[in-house]
């Protein structure tokens, strides 16, 4: 059978990813300054990178490497980091992590919303964007749950029972309202995930309920109150404005 050309390029980019060990990391940014910056600091930590100018080129380069994480501003010109996160959502799962300015919180909000994993607000150190880069490599392999099957969730210091909707937190069993428990679930299962929001009331309450922020503070603030050891918290952080990320395993 004869091979065409564009099948032959297509799998001997397939068979080179494969061979390849270094994750693969694909930054879409405006300011060459900065591209040069994160292209420096990510290949001096073992990632093969790629940068693009726009949201045009970072699409396309996209589909060209097929990389193992996105990194994208949000304000470019062209094609913009919210349509980029709109047209990547749309054919992959892939990290997205959104690089934002200082009070651009609503923009934020719609990046995650959109699709988008993490953000990192400028400016920012390389130690804080590799940290977020680790975390989002491995929640990407982490094996996908089958909730269907699936009966126990284990997760740093919580131990879950999805039958008979028991908690352990730290050894503790810990009593929660129906509601709590199904919120508390959606944290474990998305944990180290910034969670918008919007994402949390469609999520647990609906569509009807997107715009009540005040009543997602009050089921937060409950839960709290029986899960964290003391009233600093450190499993349910609070990102202003935007929402929460849960981190089941904080450093002591």
């Amino acid at each position: 059978m004869a091979v065409t050309e564009r099948g032959f390029r297509l799998h001997f980019r397939l068979v080179t990813k494969t061979m390849s060990s270094q994750p693969r990391i694909l930054v879409v940014d405006d300011e060459p300054q900065l591209t040069r910056v994160l292209r420096t600091g990510l290949k001096s930590h073992g990632y093969d990178v790629r940068v693009a100018a726009d949201g045009l080129a970072g699409f396309e380069a996209f589909n060209d490497w097929h990389p193992d994480l996105v990194i994208t501003d949000l304000a470019m010109p062209n094609v913009d980091g919210l349509e980029l996160c709109k047209r990547l959502r749309a054919i992959s799962q892939v990290p997205i992590i959104v690089l934002s300015a200082k009070g651009e919180e609503k923009t934020k909000v719609e990046a995650l919303d959109l699709g988008a994993d993490d953000f990192i607000t400028k400016p920012f150190g390389i130690d804080e964007l590799l940290a977020r880069v680790r975390a989002s490599l491995r929640r990407a392999k982490a094996p996908p749950m089958n909730e269907a099957t699936q009966t126990t969730l284990d997760s740093g210091d919580f131990h879950v029972d999805l039958e008979s909707r028991e908690i352990t937190v730290r050894g503790k069993a810990i009593h929660l309202t129906p509601k709590e428990f199904d919120l508390l679930v959606y944290f474990i299962n998305h944990s180290g995930k910034v969670l918008t929001h919007r994402t949390l009331l469609a999520a647990l309450w609906g569509g009807n309920y997107v715009e009540q922020n005040e009543y997602l503070r009050v089921f937060v603030g409950n839960l709290r109150k029986k899960i964290e050891p003391d009233a600093t918290p450190r499993y349910i952080l609070t990102e202003p404005w935007i929402g929460y990320r849960f981190d089941p395993d904080p450093v002591n």
